[in-house]
């Protein structure tokens, strides 16, 4: 067979090509939407922010309230089914929203996305990788989130223009048609081949480590409770940082037009991070790759600390926390498929995800009331400790997991 039908043949590059797609028209047009709209809806509607973000913040806990069901709906139906659902789920919701009139029903619609969201993001996504090509998933997933990167930066541009044309009912219509025609039959048709059924059952294809099996019983439960610790802090982080980064950067010194072209950085970053771990990380453990992420975030602010407005410091802080980040979206899927195995992942990624998304959608409130009650330094020392506390986490997870595994258990 030529090379043209061997990669025409295998899934990977069909799966991980669809998939990139649908994640950033996903992520772009649900998730960021309001990094554009906000602004619009409040003017036009005579709204608060608060009023307006709140809705964000419902989505994302009533991803978290749907999680574990998703997670089992994608191990006993299929991921390509569960995010085909998601688009048409995710699309009804972007359409409903662009005709609300009252606060109740705009809160009612972002619960709705909530669950479109759950259904098609990475979490879905990872789930349908590893359901495809089970003996490479983690370079699959390492290889889907390139995509996601640029989420944002396309449907922020997008958006803006679109809603300078149109206005932003108008805006999310085109969102929601775009969602329909790109991500649905993208779900539908990339996800419709698997590759072969192995003669034995295939575990976590991960480099040196092909001999270990999944965990089970009690040392699987403490480690599912272990990682969602790790992730719960990290999401609290990056929760916080998701729409208060900006701000940030200029409490630390910046100009607003300089703390925007820093705060753009961070995209960037984090394809490289990515980049870096598809080179170099792939003959390493997840945990290994994990350690080195979680363990950049403190060092970043620390930078952001002692920054003084330095743009060049805070410049450095921003690409340091930004490779992390795109890292830490990769361990986010891998290190589960490395400890618990391909069996029941969307399960797993399900539970998980739940606490890190009540965490996540109450980070934004958690920090303003810091800088409220304690000002800005007091709300950096926030970050950077839970930063620590999740890499010291880890880094006793990880122990614990290396002297089970010495002791041959």
């Amino acid at each position: 067979m030529s090379v043209a039908a061997t990669a025409r043949a295998d899934p990977f590059f069909a799966a991980v090509c669809a998939l990139g797609i649908t994640q950033i028209t996903a992520w772009g047009t649900t998730y960021y939407s309001l990094g554009v709209l906000a602004g619009p809806i409040a003017r036009d509607m005579g709204w608060s922010q608060g009023l307006i973000y709140f809705g964000f913040t419902v989505s994302l806990l009533m991803m978290g309230a749907v999680s574990a069901a998703a997670g089992r709906a994608i191990d006993r139906h299929g991921a390509r089914g569960v995010m085909s659902a998601g688009a048409l789920l995710s699309s009804a919701a972007l359409l409903l929203l662009s005709r609300v009139q009252g606060e109740g029903a705009y809160l009612a619609v972002w619960a709705l996305m909530g669950v479109g969201m759950r259904l098609c993001l990475y979490d879905a996504a990872f789930a349908a990788l590893v359901q495809v090509v089970p003996s490479r998933g983690r370079k699959a997933i390492s290889y889907l989130t390139l995509f996601g990167a640029f989420a944002s930066s396309v449907f922020w541009m997008l958006g803006h223009q679109l809603n300078a044309a149109l206005g932003w009912r108008d805006t999310l219509v085109c969102f929601a048609v775009i969602h329909l025609l790109v991500c649905l039959p993208l779900n539908w048709f990339g996800l419709s081949r698997r590759e072969p059924e192995p003669d034995t059952p295939v575990e976590a294809p991960v480099a040196g480590a092909s001999d270990e099996a999944p965990l089970q019983g009690r040392d699987r439960r403490i480690a599912l409770t272990l990682f969602a610790i790790v992730m719960s802090l990290n999401g609290l982080v990056f929760g916080a940082l998701s729409v208060m980064f900006v701000p940030l950067l200029e409490a630390s010194g910046l100009a607003t037009a300089a703390a925007v072209w820093v705060a753009s950085m961070k995209g960037f970053a984090q394809f490289g991070g990515r980049v870096v771990e598809i080179i170099f990380g792939r003959r390493l453990h997840a945990m290994s790759i994990a350690r080195v992420a979680l363990g950049g975030l403190p060092c970043a602010f620390v930078l952001l600390l002692l920054s003084a407005g330095n743009v060049q410091v805070l410049l450095a802080f921003t690409l340091l926390m930004g490779a992390s980040q795109g890292v830490i979206t990769i361990v986010r899927g891998a290190v589960p498929l490395a400890l618990f195995g391909a069996r029941g992942y969307g399960m797993v990624l399900g539970l998980l995800a739940t606490p890190v998304l009540i965490v996540t959608a109450a980070a934004p409130t958690v920090f303003a009331l810091i800088v409220d009650a304690g000002g800005w330094r007091a709300a950096q020392l926030m970050l950077l400790a839970a930063a620590a506390t999740s890499w010291l986490a880890l880094e006793g997870m990880s122990r614990w997991y290396q002297r089970r595994r010495s002791r041959g258990v």
